[in-house]
């Protein structure tokens, strides 16, 4: 049986055991294995990676390790600049769209309040996950990381956070979109965009205090949920900006 000795650096450390983070380690493996299948069967999903080096030198994930390699493996990268070393991991898409796994239903509702378009039901199955991110272009956001050793997913992310509040930071942070946020201009009940309305085209449809005090409305393209700024919407409002501030100090506090 071959030895290589494996190295991650960063956040991958949160998938491994306590006596393989931040430090070398030897690891047996069978003849003809990718360097792929071996990140992934110490636990690390290859959507969390962005650079594998192979002895000192940048690597694909199709390279087959051999007896005494060292691999060293980093996540991706956020304010160095690699593009001098191939990158594993495929180049960022161009809009961060998401998909979000059937346990992620507050954190969906969130990124759409932030303005992101974000796909979630709760009765998905993985092999329809993966499809959609696949097809669609969408980052897949999940807590299974089996979920995210799918080949076919190329952009996705595990989420560290358990709190939806604290995720939203985190996916704000991950993905560097605090410049990107478009706050309520989505649906949070189906993701379509919202459209200013009249109130005279809603009135029959809104409870006689929110008619009496609030003339400015918007309608859901899709399903023609009608908004409103009331209180709901100071709440909200307060809600991102913690998201923003937590997503600025990196959880500091």
């Amino acid at each position: 049986m071959n030895r290589a000795a494996f190295r991650f650096y960063a956040e991958l450390n949160d998938f491994l055991p306590a006596d393989r983070r931040a430090t070398t380690f030897a690891y047996r493996f069978d003849e003809g294995q990718s360097v792929k299948h071996l990140i992934e069967a110490l636990g690390v999903p290859h959507t969390e990676v962005d650079l594998v080096l192979v002895n000192g030198e940048s690597s694909s994930f199709e390279y087959l390790v051999r007896d005494g390699d060292r691999v060293s493996v980093y996540p991706v990268f956020e304010s160095i600049d690699i593009t001098p070393v191939a990158r594993v991991r495929p180049q960022p898409l161009r809009e961060p769209r998401f998909v979000l796994d059937t346990h992620l239903g507050r954190l969906a509702a969130y990124l759409r309040m932030a303005g992101f378009d974000t796909l979630y039901r709760n009765d998905y199955q993985d092999e329809e996950l993966a499809r959609v991110s696949s097809t669609e272009g969408r980052i897949l956001l999940t807590r299974d990381r089996g979920l995210l050793k799918r080949s076919v997913v190329t952009h996705g992310y595990c989420l560290r956070q358990t709190n939806p509040r604290r995720q939203l930071s985190e996916v704000l942070r991950r993905f560097d979109l605090l410049g990107s946020m478009k706050p309520f201009q989505r649906c949070l009940r189906c993701n379509e965009l919202l459209r200013p309305v009249s109130k005279e085209a809603v009135e029959g449809r809104l409870p006689p205090r929110t008619q009496r005090y609030y003339n400015e409305f918007s309608v859901c393209t899709g399903c023609s949920q009608v908004y409103w700024k009331g209180p709901h919407y100071q709440r909200m409002q307060r809600l991102i900006s913690e998201a923003v501030a937590q997503a600025q100090d990196g959880f500091s506090q």
